[in-house]
């Protein structure tokens, strides 16, 4: 049995929770994401609409632009996780990004054309790209492992209450308000900021997940060793295995708002409703968030993170198949829900356990970097054969590559189904 040399974690660090229940720094991080959601997500659920109908861009541009949605962030996410271990307090590293973004909405509501909307996201991605690795390994570390998955989807949850709220507020806006669009990029601006005070005042500023936990009689050897941080060593075998994997299954995997500009285009609704396609993926999403991490910590993690991909090929073949019809609109927004509740804490949650804490949010960092940066290809991508052949056929041709892919992906991360903690190093928490 482990013993801590101490009562009391390292000072403005949370100690893990060993019984199962969720900590308070997972909370915490979970209203943080609340509140920045509704800030990012209710600019989200008008962008794309606005740039084609109302700014009047081509499926290419707005492919460019998704595409800088989806993977600026890969730019600085490894240097951030990086930053997050050498200094083990990625508090810091993540107020940093939540700033970044904040500033971000301040931007949006001076940018005048494209170019400078373009900055703007960029700017809001970098942010999101320094924050999310450090973050997650906050939820890690104050994590009882063997309930990992359900640490995650109760801040996914959390995170897409925000992600529901946000898209609403957007929506009653612009109902109330004729081309209210500053008004909803002000309100934005409110909501950031509130979320970085409270990342700022009320998260700890260290994990404690160096602490060191040792077998009786050992304690003269971990008081002279350290760790030290080595970025090899977030290099495991399992995490090159499942950046790759998860980097061929993002290829496959284009923006909500092609979908949904699909659905759009069928006639399955009034423009009007735009916004509230996000309210309705994001409600499945917090719905089932909890459920999905409850069943990967059960099924296995690998698993479902693989399979979830299924709902998203589903909901290609609605949008492509819908004709207009109600139901199948209705299908492809909740299925979407579906594979990011299977998918979003899921690929954090294996990464995570893949490598040693030490360098946890660099593993997390790595796989989320293959992960965006495949999504700006595939945004990109489908915005050039969405020109080149349409929606209908474009959607078909993922879906049925998507497909194809997940049988391919399961094989290859067979040995890796049953996911245990790597081993550490001595004086670690194991």
């Amino acid at each position: 049995m482990y013993l801590s040399l101490s009562d009391r974690p390292a000072t403005g660090a949370e100690p893990r929770q060993r019984d199962g229940r969720v900590s308070r720094t997972v909370v915490t991080l979970g209203i943080v994401s609340l509140l920045t959601d509704i800030s990012s997500e209710s600019v989200s659920a008008i962008l794309p609409l606005y740039l084609t109908a109302v700014v009047g861009l081509s499926p290419v541009a707005y492919g460019l632009i998704d595409g800088l949605y989806q993977g600026v962030s890969s730019l600085v996410r490894i240097a951030a996780g990086w930053a997050a271990d050498r200094t083990d307090r990625p508090q810091p590293v993540a107020l940093a990004g939540y700033a970044m973004s904040a500033v971000a909405r301040l931007g949006l509501i001076f940018a005048g054309g494209f170019g400078t909307i373009s900055a703007a996201i960029s700017l809001d991605r970098v942010g999101k790209g320094v924050r999310t690795a450090p973050r997650d390994a906050m939820i890690a570390a104050s994590s009882d492992p063997a309930h990992l998955g359900r640490s995650f989807g109760v801040h996914r949850a959390l995170d897409t209450i925000g992600a529901t709220l946000g898209p609403l507020l957007a929506f009653v806006i612009l109902w109330r308000i004729a081309d209210g669009y500053d008004t909803v990029l002000v309100v934005s601006l409110g909501f950031a900021v509130l979320g970085v005070a409270t990342m700022a005042c009320f998260v700890p500023f260290r994990t404690g997940a160096r602490a060191p936990l040792v077998e009786p009689g050992e304690r003269q050897r971990a008081s002279v060793e350290t760790n030290t941080f080595r970025w090899r060593a977030a290099l495991t075998p399992g995490l090159l295995r499942l950046t790759g994997v998860s980097a061929v299954l993002a290829l496959l995997t284009i923006g909500d708002g092609f979908v949904y500009l699909a659905l759009l285009e069928t006639g399955g609704f009034a423009a009007q409703w735009f916004p509230v396609l996000y309210v309705g993926t994001n409600l499945a999403y917090l719905a089932l968030a909890v459920p999905m991490g409850r069943l990967a910590d059960r099924v296995g993690r690998v698993r479902v993170l693989v399979l979830g991909h299924l709902p998203l090929a589903a909901a290609y073949l609605c949008a492509a198949t819908g004709s207009g019809m109600l139901w199948t609109t209705c299908a492809a927004v909740l299925l979407l829900g579906v594979f990011y509740a299977a998918t979003d804490g899921t690929l954090a949650a294996v990464a995570g356990q893949l490598v040693p804490e030490t360098v946890r949010a660099s593993g997390i960092a790595t796989a989320q970097t293959a992960v965006a940066l495949a999504r700006l290809v595939a945004a990109t991508g489908f915005g050039l054969l969405w020109y080149a052949v349409g929606p209908r056929v474009a959607l078909l041709a993922v879906c049925a590559v998507l497909v194809a892919a997940i049988p391919a992906g399961l094989a290859v991360m067979r040995r890796a189904l049953v996911v245990e903690p790597v081993e550490t190093p001595a004086g670690s928490r194991s």
